[in-house]
């Protein structure tokens, strides 16, 4: 696994998980308020049973001070991520990318990105996707400025919500680029 200053990369334990759970809340908390209640409980109950199930291959960590502060889920399919095979992504997804708010701007998403980009290189992926909407503008940033690229073809309506999807080359990507 990668480290970088005072940041630790790694794969998550069964352990990790309630921490996973909890630092998603508090993450993905801020958009609580933008969303209308049935869609924000809808969406809550879907981190949560992404945490606690089995279809991500990867549960991927940030740690510092020895307390998580990042993580990202990698999942191999639209099927396994998002129970829509109709997509037709059969390369890696990420979901779930989350920093904790007193830990954001270390570049712990990025390294998150990274370390899911070298695991799908070695599992012999070309692309790795991901899926996100406006109100996560940073994110959008972040992704923008990674490399990764509008797949259209892989949008998603979520009720009245665009969902864009977005993916990487995984050929022209260098998992350690600054």
């Amino acid at each position: 696994m990668s480290s970088f200053k005072e940041i630790h990369i790694r794969n998550a334990a069964d352990s990790d998980r309630d921490a996973i759970a909890e630092l998603l809340l508090e993450a993905y908390g801020q958009y609580a308020a933008e969303l209308p209640e049935p869609f924000w409980a809808d969406y809550r109950h879907s981190i949560l049973d992404s945490v606690d199930g089995t279809a991500p291959y990867a549960r991927i960590i940030a740690e510092m001070d020895n307390r998580i502060v990042g993580s990202v889920l990698l999942f191999l399919s639209s099927e396994t991520a998002y129970g829509r095979p109709e997509l037709g992504i059969h390369s890696p997804i990420i979901r779930l990318l989350a920093v904790s708010p007193g830990a954001r701007g270390r570049g712990i998403a990025a390294l998150l990105i990274r370390e899911a980009a070298r695991i799908s290189k070695e599992l012999g992926a070309a692309t790795l996707n991901l899926h996100t909407s406006d109100m996560m503008a940073s994110a959008i940033r972040l992704y923008d400025r990674l490399g990764f690229q509008r797949a259209y073809d892989t949008d998603i309506m979520n009720g009245n919500t665009l969902v864009k999807g977005y993916c990487l080359d995984l050929e022209t990507f260098t998992v350690l680029q600054a």
